[in-house]
């Protein structure tokens, strides 16, 4: 794959400053130097030590990524609603982990995007999972096509610049609720479990608001915006206050509505292209499960 830059300040700089600030790490070039990849000014092949001039022509062509025999392929179809050279959204549904695990080794939505990269022969074969959901979520899953755009991406999420939306259906005690508001409680792993998680003032800081969207006296459909990144974050601050996800048996949550699953919904993608810069967003409605149930509110 290849990138093209003009270098534009009137001072001299080292091509691998440079390149750095393209967000081209010491790993990828290190790759770019080993793996069969190039760097040329002004079409002729370059060093990093190279000192640039203003206006010269930077390319870079990054070596294509084997796939790994270690990620199996699982040929079901996914929803894709986004799709260029770069990156790769899905609508993943509820049921299906994000990545295998040890004992689990396929029928994974990375399982599936492996398929889809082989079925299309991309170049690129890695899969590069940039925001997860855990298994019983659905929503909105970003991936990136290549392991620049997920550098480049991972910044975006460090920075905060990545905003993820979600939707949940909530039970309990919605009358203490306000219509919008923010839960600041630190999680900490439950010992008492292998997944579970808890609040505790030993725990990691962990900040989630909400807005009440539709509501009667036991169910009420919340939107949420997560401003840190804790395992189960959502499910353990509204099982803290009172008001456990529909369906989330490991935290409380009715079973009795007909969802099975924890009830929540990525509704929302936001962020800027890696590359073009422009703000991309993307939405999807309710789940069907979620919807039934959100209808009656």
């Amino acid at each position: 794959m290849k990138f093209e830059w003009t270098y534009d300040q009137a001072d001299t700089l080292l091509l691998r400053t440079f390149l750095k600030k393209q967000g081209i790490s010491k790993k990828l070039l290190a790759k770019i130097k080993f793996q069969g990849g190039k760097i040329y000014v002004n079409n002729q092949e370059k060093n990093v030590l190279f000192s640039l001039k203003s206006h010269d022509k930077v390319t870079v062509v990054i070596p294509d990524e084997k796939g790994h025999d270690t990620l199996l392929e699982d040929k079901v179809p996914i929803e894709i609603v986004f799709e260029d050279d770069h990156l790769l959204i899905i609508n993943k549904p509820a049921g299906v982990a994000s990545i295998p695990a040890q004992y689990h080794p396929s029928g994974t939505m990375a399982n599936r995007v492996k398929a889809y990269y082989v079925q299309k022969g991309y170049k690129n074969q890695v899969v590069h999972v940039v925001t997860r959901l855990d298994k019983d979520t659905s929503g909105l899953m970003l991936f990136a096509k290549h392991g620049f755009a997920h550098a480049k991406l991972d910044q975006e999420l460090q920075k905060k610049t990545l905003v993820k939306k979600y939707q949940a259906l909530i039970s309990g005690e919605i009358a203490a609720l306000s219509e919008h508001g923010q839960i600041d409680l630190p999680i900490v792993r439950d010992m008492t479990s292998l997944i579970k998680r808890k609040t505790d003032e030993s725990g990691q800081s962990a900040l989630t608001e909400y807005w009440l969207s539709e509501r009667n006296e036991h169910i009420a459909l919340v939107n949420i915006q997560l401003h840190t990144g804790r395992t189960h974050q959502i499910r353990v601050h509204f099982s803290a206050v009172g008001c456990p996800l529909l369906g989330d048996d490991l935290y409380g949550g009715r079973m009795d509505l007909g969802i099975t699953r924890q009830a929540l919904h990525c509704c929302a993608l936001t962020f800027r292209h890696p590359f073009t810069g422009e703000l991309l967003a993307f939405s999807l409605p309710l789940a069907k499960d979620m919807e039934i149930v959100a209808k009656e509110l």
